[in-house]
């Protein structure tokens, strides 16, 4: 059966699957990075499981992949196949593609960075299908977005569009690992209201989802913590809406677990912020923590499908 080998590449873990031309997950499997090896290690995790999934996928589907797609953090350049810089990884200029086609016996590949791959995948299979202009907009550790143009993500002119999560939003704020201070994710990913209810409560395990727990249940400081996070959050929204003037606005990542207590008010703050907008739905994330894997998926099959054509073409 024909597919191509999907990898999704986190901080500490990757996912990784084997897709058919439907989009069907034929297998599925994770494993760790090993990052506290050090960056050699770390590619050396990823060549090591791409190898052992082509060799699943040639005994179980009886022929090896025919692509592989692998999406990573950081900052990606797509065109050169090259993964640029990675501080959870540790890694610098990593010709990533290549190696891979080279341990894969010379199939295509394909790089992307592994938010644009998740908005990918929300886009065409997910939250955001039949839009033809989406912004993904995942919230966890920090923020980033995925610019959705007609099936397709921009990853703009040096690989690092979407970026939301550095648009300033409390200016003189407090500082940003990035260098900038009042940066939206330091307000309002899970990580900033993790941080902010522990201090909060004086509870210093006390994490995001603790916090939606304490706001349903009526808790004022948690309502206070919550608030000034969505304020925040839709500040930066309102923002994106200005500039790119999506169809769908799908929000995902760990803090949109909290449903509702998301979503309830944080579309009424965007909704009195807009004037001239045209506000858009705003919806929660379709695939979970599986978006970034079938991205890459989605990846590897539209680069077959370019080879093809290029084929076809006398």
């Amino acid at each position: 059966m024909r597919h191509v080998i999907a990898l999704d590449v986190g901080g500490t873990g990757m996912k990784a699957a084997l897709v058919g031309a439907g989009g069907e997950l034929l297998h599925q499997a994770r494993r760790a990075t090993g990052r506290e090896r050090g960056p050699d290690a770390v590619v050396e995790a990823i060549l090591d499981f791409a190898a052992e999934l082509r060799a699943h996928g040639e005994r179980r589907l009886g022929e090896p992949a025919a692509a592989a797609g692998v999406a990573v953090p950081g900052v990606v350049d797509e065109q050169r196949g090259t993964a640029v810089y990675a501080a959870n990884l540790g890694w610098s200029d990593v010709p990533l593609r290549a190696l891979l086609a080279e341990r894969l016996g010379g199939v295509p590949v394909a790089l992307g960075h592994d938010v644009r791959a998740g908005g990918l995948a929300e886009g065409r299979i997910g939250a955001g299908r039949g839009a033809d202009r989406f912004l993904f907009v995942p919230l966890g550790t920090g923020i980033a977005g995925a610019i959705g143009i007609d099936g397709r993500v921009e990853a703009g002119a040096h690989g690092v569009a979407g970026e939301i999560g550095h648009v300033v939003v409390r200016p003189g704020g407090t500082p940003c690992p990035c260098g900038q201070r009042g940066c939206l994710e330091r307000f309002a990913s899970a990580a900033a209201v993790s941080e902010a209810w522990a201090a909060a409560s004086g509870d210093p395990e006390a994490d995001a989802a603790d916090c939606a727990e304490a706001v349903a249940s009526g808790d004022p400081n948690a309502v206070r913590v919550w608030r000034e996070a969505v304020d925040a959050l839709a500040d930066g929204l309102v923002t994106a809406l200005t500039l790119l003037d999506p169809r769908t606005l799908i929000i995902g990542g760990g803090l949109a677990e909290a449903g509702e207590t998301l979503f309830a008010p944080l579309r009424d703050a965007v909704r009195r912020r807009v004037t001239f907008q045209t506000l858009p739905p705003i919806v929660p994330a379709a695939l979970g923590d599986a978006a970034g894997c079938l991205g890459a998926g989605l990846l590897a099959w539209d680069l077959l499908d370019t080879t093809d054509r290029k084929e076809e073409t006398p």
